[in-house]
C-alpha cells in the first residue's frame, strides 16, 4: 500500500509529521505489518507512506484501530489532496523505490481523474 498525503498549508506539515510518526509507530507494531516507510516533504506539506502486509485483512485492522481512525478523522481537515494505491507483489519484489511508489501513486490518480465514475 503505498499513499500520498498533501496538507492545505505548509504550515500544517510539522502537527502532521507528528501525527503520522505516532501512526508509524502504531503500524510497527500491527499484526501483519512486513515492513513500512514515510518520506516528508515538510516545505511542500506533501508525506508519502509505504508499507508492506500480509494482506489487505491486516491493512484494514490497523486503519481501524485507535489511534489510526481518529487521528485520520481529525486530519481530514487539513488536507488538500490524498492518493492510495494498494497493490500485491511476491515477497522479493517488495522493496520499492520511492520513484517507483511515485509512479504507482501518479497512474492511481490520473486514472480516477479520467474515469468519470470515479
Amino acid at each position: 500500500m503505498a499513499s500520498r498525503l498533501e496538507v492545505n498549508s505548509w504550515r500544517r506539515a510539522p502537527g502532521f509529521l507528528l501525527a503520522s510518526l505516532r501512526l508509524w509507530w502504531q503500524a510497527r507494531r500491527s499484526p501483519g505489518v512486513l515492513g513500512l516507510t514515510l518520506k516528508a516533504e515538510m516545505v511542500k506539506g506533501v508525506f508519502w507512506t509505504y508499507s508492506v502486509w500480509e494482506d489487505k485483512a491486516a491493512i484494514y485492522a490497523y486503519a481501524g484501530s485507535e489511534p489510526h481512525k481518529s487521528t485520520v478523522a481529525r486530519k481530514r481537515k487539513v488536507m488538500r489532496d490524498a492518493t492510495f494505491v494498494f497493490f500485491t507483489a511476491p515477497a522479493d519484489e517488495s522493496r520499492l523505490s520511492w520513484d517507483e511508489v511515485g509512479r504507482r501513486l501518479t497512474a492511481q490518480r490520473d486514472s480516477a481523474t479520467s474515469d468519470p465514475t470515479a
